[in-house]
């Protein structure tokens, strides 16, 4: 209906032009002389056909003429009346289906309206095939750490943030009653000691029994051993580092009473550091211990870490069917910390070529996945340049990388390819080509501030 509207303005409008030129030029061309000498000839054209076909004559003398005398008035009236119908109802008829045979004939010559879109050609690019995770990071060695005993802190030499070595004293509770049961230990133990010594001496001349000196010598041991256990209770009250590494936020002060088993300060040993990731068990084949892995995190987007595959599980999880994986790599600047969530890339492969296109350029349906590609068509535009039409090709899309995706099969290189604008398309729709703007094709794109 659209159409037809503008049809229908343009012959107004022309029809308007053409009667304001033949206005102004009917002084000049005297058109109205003209046009009765023209209107004389035509009505006796008209008497001269008339004359020769005799039209109402031929018709009084057919049979419809006399079987319409032989009705009645009313009758004869009603059937030329009905016959006038009919006669009206197929001109109306005839008349739409002309319009729609022109409408369509107007269309069809038409053909379809131009689209503009971007394009490129499409070229391979050096590709190195790899499998992509995600995991989190976790310390070389990390640890809560805790007292086995309560009591008062009496000092915490330590400082938030600080690196300490194996063996450094972190927080020591008071121990002085345990250390002084332990020097009365200590006494006891030398005591039992030098009359075990003495009695060994009686022994050798026969002064005393052999069972006496059995009895001090079980009574020293026991005594020393008494002094060991006391050591080792003292100890328990110094808290120290069971390794090297970095202590957590402390939060306890001298006079704190803590209890058994409290959590007070945690130690993570930063350089080197792992990255546990999973990977699905169709990828056991192509992972191995001293792989190469690439990790990124999101704290730090401009920097990468190279590190290799520790260990990997020996077996599969049965809910996920995902195989573990760990990786170590050095974290010298302690910039990496455990807990952070990491992208996880691993090298599969050489390097090899392939055909890249922007993943815009793609349609992807359930049937499968298509591209555009402008086709000369062997004419040429207004501008004089080769005239191009799109053709829908599927194709089968390989890895992706950044706004990348590499295409296996359907497209040959050298081919232009619609890269945007392309759902408006259908096969043989005229193109104009328009790359000013182009998608983003970045295999490592970078987030803008």
């Amino acid at each position: 209906m659209k159409l037809l509207e503008i049809i229908k303005t343009k012959v107004v409008a022309l029809a308007l032009t053409l009667w304001a030129w033949m206005f102004a030029k009917a002084e000049e061309w005297r058109l109205r002389d003209k046009g009765i000498v023209l209107l004389g000839k035509i009505k006796a054209l008209w008497v001269c056909i008339g004359q020769k076909l005799r039209p109402c004559e031929r018709f009084m003398k057919t049979k419809a003429y006399a079987k319409l005398q032989e009705m009645t008035p009313l009758r004869r009236r009603m059937t030329i009346m009905l016959c006038g119908v009919f006669l009206l109802l197929g001109l109306i008829f005839g008349f739409n289906q002309f319009k729609t045979f022109m409408i369509k004939h107007f269309i069809s010559g038409m053909g379809l309206p131009p689209a503009t879109v971007s394009t490129m050609v499409i070229a391979a690019e050096p590709w190195q095939l790899k499998l992509s995770s995600v995991g989190s990071v976790r310390a070389f060695r990390g640890v809560d750490l805790s007292t086995e005993l309560g009591g008062l802190v009496q000092t915490v030499p330590i400082k938030s943030g600080m690196d300490v070595k194996e063996g450094d004293l972190l927080i020591k509770l008071n121990d002085a009653s345990d250390v002084a049961l332990l020097n009365s230990l200590k006494a006891q133990a030398d005591l039992a000691k030098v009359i075990n010594e003495r009695d060994r001496l009686q022994l050798a001349i026969q002064a005393i029994s052999k069972n006496v000196f059995d009895t001090s010598k079980a009574d020293a041991k026991s005594k020393q051993a008494q002094v060991e256990q006391q050591v080792a209770l003292v100890a328990k009250k110094n808290l120290k580092a069971p390794f090297s590494g970095r202590v957590g936020i402390v939060v306890i002060n001298p006079g704190q009473y803590v209890n058994p088993g409290d959590k007070l300060l945690t130690l993570q040993t930063l350089d080197p550091i792992f990255v546990d990731f999973n990977l699905p068990q169709s990828n056991a084949e192509q992972i191995q211990v001293g792989q190469e892995v690439i990790v990124t995190t999101d704290a730090f987007k401009d920097a990468s870490f190279t590190g290799k595959i520790t260990a990997v599980s020996p077996k599969v999880d049965t809910n996920t069917r995902n195989i573990q994986v760990e990786a170590q790599f050095a974290n010298p600047d302690k910039k990496i910390l455990p807990g952070m969530f990491a992208n996880v890339n691993i090298k599969v492969g050489e390097e090899m070529k392939l055909l890249t296109l922007p993943q815009t350029a793609v349609t992807y349906n359930p049937y499968g996945s298509t591209v555009f590609i402008a086709k000369p068509t062997g004419k040429k535009d207004k501008q004089g340049n080769p005239a191009l039409e799109a053709q829908q090709v599927f194709v089968t899309t390989g890895q992706t990388r950044g706004d990348q995706v590499s295409i296996l099969k359907g497209v040959s290189e050298g081919d232009v390819v619609v890269t945007s604008g392309q759902l408006k398309l259908k096969n043989g729709t005229p193109l104009i080509i328009n790359n000013r703007v182009q998608p983003a094709n970045s295999p490592d794109p970078k987030p803008q501030e």
